[in-house]
């Protein structure tokens, strides 16, 4: 699958059911999700990140963000409590759509479609924070790949970068289909059994090889905090990135 391919399914999940498909969990098809619990998730996913670094002795407020795949913008309104400025980039132009009608910052979110296989609007060390949350997992690999490099070109020096991403399939019914079958045949079993309206990549990266991408690019591995998500049947880190200087 190429780019391309997730930017065409994801420009008509953002059009047919954009909350859902950001968050797919049951009951929350055809436009069920409460935009209110929706936006609280995303301030609980940030607030546990905000944790985390802090743990690690890292900043919890920020001059300029990236919210890398920002959907409907949850995280984006979430990180903006806590800087001055978010900038939101997603590959679907509906779900950007929804980010901008629903964004409730005050002006701090800005929200822009990427249709490059970079981060060529975003310059070179011009943000403090990278974050990333149910997105890299979608990429092809080549993809994913790439932006971690592109992740630590756009930090500042001594930036921080959150990258959430699975690590394999756990031993769950569908995590044996995702171990076993190729892509096309997961794709049509989401189409035409699951009623998905595109279907919806998953790509693993093992811990080891997001460690080896992370150093090649001038970046320091401080965290892999592991993730269980039996909803997605994945396991999966929460990896928090240093770049280098500063």
């Amino acid at each position: 699958m190429s780019l391309e391919q997730v930017r065409r399914d994801w420009t008509r999940l953002g059009a047919e059911d954009p909350l859902w498909a950001v968050l797919v969990e049951d009951g929350k098809r055809g436009g069920r999700w409460d935009v209110e619990e929706f936006l609280a998730l995303g301030r609980k996913d940030v607030a546990r990140s905000r944790e985390d670094l802090a743990r690690l002795g890292l900043p919890v407020r920020w001059h300029r963000v990236l919210d890398f795949g920002c959907g409907a913008g949850r995280l984006s309104q979430a990180l903006a409590q806590h800087a001055d400025e978010v900038v939101g980039v997603d590959v679907s132009a509906p779900m950007l759509d929804t980010a901008r009608r629903l964004d409730r910052s005050g002006g701090r979110c800005t929200f822009l479609l990427t249709e490059h296989s970079d981060l060529r609007e975003i310059g070179s060390g011009s943000v403090d924070l990278v974050y990333s949350e149910r997105v890299l997992q979608h990429l092809p690999r080549p993809a994913l790949e790439s932006y971690v490099g592109e992740f630590l070109r756009v930090l500042r020096a001594g930036g921080v970068a959150v990258l959430h991403c699975p690590t394999r399939p756990q031993w769950t019914l569908r995590g044996v289909v995702w171990r076993t079958a190729p892509f096309p045949v997961v794709a049509w079993l989401q189409r035409r059994v699951l009623g998905y309206p595109a279907p919806m990549r998953m790509t693993g990266v093992p811990e080891q090889r997001m460690a080896a991408l992370v150093t090649a690019a001038g970046g320091e591995l401080l965290a892999a905090l592991p993730m269980d998500e039996r909803a997605t049947n994945w396991r999966a880190c929460r990896y928090v990135v240093r770049k280098a200087g500063g």
